[in-house]
C-alpha cells in the first residue's frame, strides 16, 4: 500500500497582523512548516510528502530549506487559488507519481491531507486516521466541543444548543486515493469547508477517530504562544 502526504499551505498570514505568511513564521528556529513536516517524516518515513504552496512562496521555501536545512524529503506542488484547487493540484502530482511508479487502480492508495500550520499533529493520531481508512475509505480526528455554543436563530437572538451533539474537525484527514480523487473531480460549491466535505458529497460516510488538543492550528498570535510553549517544553501545554 503506497501513502501519501498532502501538506496544504496556502495561509496568508493576516490573522497574525503582519506580512511573513504564517506558515513561515519561525517558532524555535524553524518555520511552522518544517515543523509540520517533520512531524510526518517522524511517523512514517516511507510517507512520500507532497508540499501544496502558492508559486509565489516555492523560492522563499527553496531559501529556508538551504539556509536551515530541511532533512524532511519532500515535493512541491503550486497551489491554487483556493484550498480546493490546492488540493487538485495536489492529487494530479500523485496520479503522475502513481503512473512513474507503476501503481493501477487496483493498488491501495491512502492519501492524508493536513493544514501547513498543524505542526504538532501526533502520530498516534495519524496512525489512528490511517487505519481507519484503510477500513472505510475515509476518515478525520475530531474533539469534543468544550465550550459552550449557541446558534442564531436568523432574527438577531440566539439560543443555546447541546454541545455534545458536535466536533471540532482536525486534520489530517485521510482517504482512499480512488474517493477522494473522484470527489475533486466535481465542481467547486462554497460549502466545501474541508476534504471530508467535499468527499461526503459523494454520498460517502466519513468516520472519525479521536484528536488531540495539542493538534492546534496557528491562525492567531494567541497561538503562536501556544506553539512557542509546545516546542519549549516548559510544562505549560
Amino acid at each position: 500500500m503506497s501513502k501519501y502526504i498532502l501538506i496544504v499551505a496556502g495561509g496568508k498570514g493576516l490573522r497574525m497582523g503582519g506580512d511573513l505568511p504564517k506558515q513561515f513564521i519561525p517558532v524555535h528556529g524553524k518555520p511552522l512548516l518544517m515543523h509540520t513536516l517533520e512531524a510526518f517524516y517522524r511517523w512514517d518515513a516511507s510517507a512520500q510528502i507532497v508540499l501544496v504552496i502558492p508559486e509565489s512562496h516555492r523560492s522563499y521555501w527553496n531559501m529556508l530549506c538551504e539556509e536551515i536545512g530541511s532533512g524532511v524529503p519532500h515535493v512541491v506542488v503550486g497551489g491554487g487559488d483556493t484550498r480546493f484547487f490546492s488540493v487538485k493540484n495536489g492529487l494530479a502530482w500523485i496520479k503522475e507519481a502513481r503512473a512513474k511508479a507503476g501503481e493501477n487502480a487496483g493498488d491501495r492508495c491512502l492519501v492524508a491531507v493536513h493544514d501547513g500550520v498543524r505542526p504538532f499533529v501526533p502520530s498516534t493520531v495519524i496512525e489512528a486516521c490511517f487505519d481507519k481508512a484503510f477500513v472505510s475509505g475515509a476518515a478525520i480526528p475530531v474533539v469534543p466541543m468544550i465550550d459552550s455554543i449557541r446558534e442564531k436563530d436568523g432574527r438577531g437572538g440566539s439560543h443555546p444548543v447541546d454541545r455534545s451533539r458536535y466536533m471540532a474537525v482536525q486534520t489530517p484527514q485521510v482517504f482512499d486515493y480512488e474517493l477522494l480523487s473522484r470527489a475533486y473531480e466535481q465542481p467547486y460549491m462554497a460549502s466545501f469547508t474541508d476534504d471530508a466535505s467535499v468527499v461526503e458529497a459523494l454520498g460517502q460516510t466519513i468516520e472519525v477517530v479521536p484528536g488531540e488538543r495539542r493538534n492546534v492550528k496557528i491562525t492567531t498570535p494567541l497561538d503562536l504562544l501556544v506553539a512557542e510553549a509546545i516546542l519549549g517544553g516548559d510544562g505549560l501545554i
